[in-house]
């Protein structure tokens, strides 16, 4: 089973007294800062929650599975998201 936004956007409205409509613009606030935040090479942390971070990938030699010819991947970055210790304490139970 899984949340979606919609299941989401439902559960924050509960639970802060919100309508669905302020729920989604507060949900959507969230994703626009991250973005905006991570673009900038900036780490969001909310303490216990969760902690998401850029980080940068060296260049590197891969493989192509189908045909075993060797290919250079250019470095770049991705995205690490780490559990804070409240949502590692929820999953543990």
């Amino acid at each position: 089973m899984s949340v979606n936004r919609t299941d989401l956007v439902a559960a924050i409205a509960e639970k802060a007294s919100l309508t669905k409509t302020q729920s989604d613009a507060a949900l959507s606030a969230l994703q626009e800062v991250l973005i905006e935040s991570l673009g900038k090479g900036e780490a969001v942390k909310v303490t216990g929650l969760l902690s998401v971070e850029r980080v940068e990938r060296a260049a590197r030699t891969g493989r192509n599975p189908r045909t075993g010819e060797e290919i250079q991947i250019p470095a770049g970055f991705g995205v690490k998201v780490s559990a804070g210790s409240a949502l590692k304490k929820a999953v543990a139970k």
